[in-house]
């Protein structure tokens, strides 16, 4: 009787886990989503925490010690994502690097305040209280930030150069770019509408995320329905505040800030780009270089707007590299000092 017991209580342990993941995936795939996300990230070592400026919250995860040899990281990410966008990114990064990435003002964990906050400006402000707040700021530390965050890290390293031993952009708004990106094009056509219907990163519907991915993604990502479901439940209802961030990045004080401020970025920089990305058009890796004669561009081939999701080992290779070689030009300056 005592082994039959035994045996009945092994089977429900073994079972319910199983029945959980079918369940949740069928009938709340967001939460299957967030659960396969937190399982990441411990799986990578990050911890989730909180940091406070005032009443003002910031949510990022973690890993490693700042203090080591190498830099910290600070991972930016871009619009209507979250901080876990990098996680295939962080799993190519040495497991010693001390790496922070931040849910921007409104994402995610992050608070939502109002349009004050989500300009570029405003977001620069945010961060940089965010970096305050958590001690970033105690040594130089690199700064890598992709499409609204690259905008965003672009005008940080032209505000604050003494904070920063490097800079990475990937795909980074707010330039003027030299040919207009299928994404840019669809702009010009909404502005003619003050109230759109659909902004195509704004999806309402599974039509509209796939056509999303499709913009964002050289090579469409194959996911099931239930995993489309469960991205589109956890974005659905945050699509207000999406609108109300994505008119303040649009709007004439935001549109072209890193453009506007790359005289000022004398930060040692690396831009990476997609050949075939979609939202903004490679032509802006062009401008970067011009503005800034000593930056290091890498065009992807077979690439789209999503560096850290299309090409995350060789993204995080290069960011790598490029600390590298940046401490050993540090190190040779100190030593012939």
């Amino acid at each position: 009787m005592e082994e039959s017991s035994t045996a009945v209580m092994l089977g429900t342990v073994l079972v319910l886990p199983v029945f959980v993941f079918v369940t949740s995936l069928c009938f709340r795939p967001g939460v299957f989503i967030n659960a396969y996300n937190w399982f990441w990230r411990r799986k990578l070592g990050l911890t989730v925490r909180y940091s406070y400026s005032g009443s003002y919250r910031f949510c990022y995860f973690c890993r490693g010690t700042a203090g080591n040899a190498a830099p910290s990281l600070l991972l930016l990410h871009g619009f209507s994502a979250a901080k876990d966008m990098w996680l295939p990114f962080v799993k190519h990064l040495p497991r010693g690097q001390h790496v922070v990435c931040v849910d921007m003002p409104g994402h995610e964990g992050t608070s939502r305040t109002g349009a004050e906050d989500y300009s570029i400006r405003g977001q620069v402000a945010r961060i940089h209280q965010f970096v305050q707040s958590v001690g970033l700021d105690k040594r130089p530390f690199h700064l890598v930030g992709t499409s609204m965050g690259g905008n965003v890290a672009g005008v940080y390293a032209a505000t604050y150069p003494a904070q920063l031993s490097g800079l990475t952009l990937m795909c980074p708004a707010g330039l003027v770019y030299p040919t207009e990106s299928e994404f840019i094009s669809r702009l010009r056509e909404l502005e003619k509408n003050p109230q759109p219907a659909s902004i195509p990163l704004i999806p309402s519907t599974h039509q509209e995320l796939e056509d999303m991915l499709r913009l964002c993604c050289f090579n469409p990502i194959k996911l099931s329905r239930q995993v489309l479901r469960g991205l589109l439940d956890n974005r659905l209802h945050h699509n207000d505040f999406y609108r109300e961030v994505f008119m303040e990045l649009v709007d004439e004080k935001s549109r072209h800030s890193l453009h506007e401020n790359l005289h000022l970025i004398k930060t040692p920089l690396q831009v990476l780009w997609g050949k075939q990305d979609q939202v903004l058009d490679v032509s802006g890796a062009s401008v970067l270089q011009a503005a800034v004669p000593d930056s290091q561009v890498v065009l992807f081939d077979n690439c789209g707007h999503t560096l850290a999701l299309e090409r995350p080992r060789l993204s995080a290779k290069l960011v790598m590299d490029f600390l590298s070689v940046q401490e050993a030009n540090n190190k040779d300056v100190k030593d012939h000092s």
